[in-house]
This record gives C-alpha cells, structure tokens and sequence, in this order.
C-alpha cells in the first residue's frame, strides 16, 4: 500500500468514526441511546461512583445496592447495573464528574481524556501519524462505551515517548496505571529487565503515593469495601454478567467456546507466564524506550483476564511504533499487511467472536506481541 493510498483510507476511516459518533449523539433523547440505555452507559458507573463520593459516602460506590439505586436516580427505568470494579484511585480521579448533568459530564471525560490520547500519540509519531490516530477504530468502542480506554494509552504513550528522554516521569506515568493495574501486570517485569531503575523506582513509588492519597482522601472505610468487593469482580468474570463477546482475553475466549472453566483460568495463567518471559527476555537487550513500553502495552492484551474491547485502544501504542520503526527502516515480511489487519480489528472483533465462539481476539493479541517482539530483536527501534 502507498503512503498516498493509506492517507487515503485512514481519512475515510476518521470520517466514518466522526460519522458514528455523530450518530451516537444525533439518536440520544434525554441521555438515552437508541439500545435503550444510557448513552455511552459504562460511564454512569463512574458518575453514580461520584456522586456518591460528593455525598460523603465514598464507600458506597463498592456496595452494589446502594450503588445502583445512585444509577437510578437519573435513570430509573433501564434496569441494568453498571458495576463498579475499580481500586479507590479511580475513584478519587472520578470526583468531580457528579459535579455536571450526566449527559455534559460523559461528553468531558471523553472530551479531556480524548484529547490526553491524541496529544501524547501525537508526541510520539510524526506529522502524518495523527490521522490513523483519528481513524482507529477503538477509540469509537470507547467513545460508544464512555470507558477510560483513551486515558490507559495515554499513560502508556507519554510513558513511550518520555523513557529514553526523561525515566523518572516515564515512571510517574506508568505509576498511574494503579487506577487500572490489570493493565500494568507487565511494567514492573519490563522495567527490571530493562534496568530502567529510576523509572521503576518512580513507577512503584506513584503506585504507592496514588494508593495512600486515596486512603487519606475517602478513608479506610473505602478500601475496606473495595477489597470486600472483589469477590463480586471475580463473580461477574466467571458467572459472564459482562457480555463474552465484549471480553477479548483468552479467558473469556475459552469460557465462550464452551471449555469448563478450570481450563480458562489454566490457559491464561500459562499464557500470561508465557508472555511475561518473552517481555522479559525481549526487554533484557534494551531495544529502546519506545520499543518497551510497546512491549509492556502488547503484553497487557494477554497477561489479564478482564480486559474488554474498548481496552483495544493501548494497542494504539504498539501499532503507533510499529508504523514508525517501518517507515524509518522499512517493513519486515508481512508486517504492513499484518498491521492493517490489527488496525482495522477493533471494527469486527466483536461480531468475529460472536459469530465464530472462538478466542480469536487473543489470537489477534498474539500477533501484535509477535509483531513487537520481531521488530524489537530485528534492532530497528530507533
């Protein structure tokens, strides 16, 4: 493919995300999306989260009853519950969302954290790598969804464009991901292997100022409550209260085929073994900052097993620099037709995995790794 040709289509694409957004907002009544439920519903979890914290009941967000019956105060008749998994970091970073209307309050949070993801993917591409940053379809998932996908592939692209340059605020980024940390299961491992010490030491030490900010802010009570409620996030995985074909880890693939889930949770722990070797092994040669966090940000697709479609959007990172890296020293065998492919994954994962009952989502994770893993042994980093 031309580069003219792939500008070509990559407008087309950000046309079509614009396009879908627009339809988003153009078929919503009174916060309502055409499915019948709130639009961009995830995000009432994180308002209804708010608005019980700015009530003085922070605890509450993690006690299901009363968490739902803040959802229904808006919208009482959608008869769904958007549960609240999140360590009490995120929920400090959710206080002043309940300070807006909820329609005002998503279209912000999409709006600031959209923006954070485009400014720190545009730090680490050239001039003409904004458009298919625009174009990719996963930053529509989560728009569609009101997720915080945008804001985990912002921290992973500041913490890519600023590790060779400047560690200790590369580590203060990724530190961030203890909102998320699922995500971040590789950091540690990649850091170490890399001998990135300052960033290691100002990863751990964010994780933990962020934890006890939290602590000190919404009390222990809340914590409590957070840890007590992690049963009914290990509930929700196994029992699938979150729709399967939403979810795109090796996990979910296996319990939506059909295999017990004894095997699930096997597969993945040898999985996310397995992948972690080869991040580190991978990260001992030092192939540069980009290429590690690129690592760290392909490993997060495989290492967890809750991770949903609107997660997609840290690949943005990975294929970000694996664009880079080829148009400086030129593309391995496949790997352009291969890119496209991952790229344009987002827009069909879901009806793929519906329609075959296969964990094709990890099998689409596996190649980006490989990709990454190829282009970082191949020295063509910088």
């Amino acid at each position: 493919m031309t580069p003219a040709r792939a500008r070509l289509w990559c407008g087309g694409l950000a046309v079509a995300v614009l396009a879908g957004v627009l339809i988003l907002v153009g078929t919503t009544r009174d916060g309502i999306a055409i499915n019948g439920l709130p639009v961009s519903g995830d995000f009432l979890s994180f308002w209804a989260a708010s608005d019980l914290l700015l009530a003085g009941r922070p605890a509450d967000a993690y006690r299901p009853a009363l968490h739902v019956a803040a959802q229904a105060r808006i919208f009482p008749d959608i008869g769904v519950y958007f549960a609240f998994f999140y360590p009490p970091v995120f929920l400090l970073l959710c206080a002043p969302l309940a300070l807006l209307p909820y329609g005002a309050s998503v279209a912000a949070w999409l709006a600031v954290t959209g923006a954070a993801y485009v400014a720190t993917m545009r730090a680490l591409l050239p001039r003409w790598g904004l458009l298919p940053v625009l174009a990719f379809p996963a930053g529509l998932i989560n728009i569609r969804y009101g997720q915080n996908g945008f804001l985990s592939a912002a921290i992973f692209a500041a913490a890519a464009a600023l590790l060779d340059r400047r560690p200790v605020l590369a580590g203060v980024m990724l530190g961030g991901l203890v909102y998320k940390p699922h995500l971040a299961i590789a950091v540690p491992f990649v850091l170490a292997a890399a001998r990135r010490w300052p960033a290691f030491i100002a990863c751990g030490t964010t994780a933990a100022g962020l934890a006890a900010l939290s602590w000190l802010v919404l009390g222990g009570e809340t914590w409590t409550a957070f840890r007590e409620g992690s049963d009914l996030a290990r509930r929700a995985l196994e029992e699938g209260w979150v729709s399967p074909e939403k979810m795109i880890s090796l996990f979910a693939g296996i319990r939506l085929a059909g295999g017990p889930l004894s095997l699930a949770w096997a597969m993945q722990a040898v999985l996310s073994v397995a992948v972690l070797v080869a991040a580190v092994l991978a990260a001992r040669r030092r192939p540069g900052g980009m290429a590690e966090v690129a690592i760290m940000a392909a490993a997060a697709m495989l290492t967890t097993p809750f991770l949903l479609d609107y997660d997609l959007v840290v690949t943005a990172v990975p294929l970000g620099w694996l664009l880079l890296a080829g148009s400086r020293a030129g593309f391995l065998p496949w790997e352009k037709t291969l890119l496209l492919a991952l790229f344009l994954w987002p827009l069909v994962a879901r009806m793929a995995v519906e329609a075959t009952r296969l964990p094709l989502a990890a099998a689409a994770g596996l190649v980006l790794l490989a990709l990454v893993l190829r282009r970082a042994r191949a020295g063509e980093a910088q």
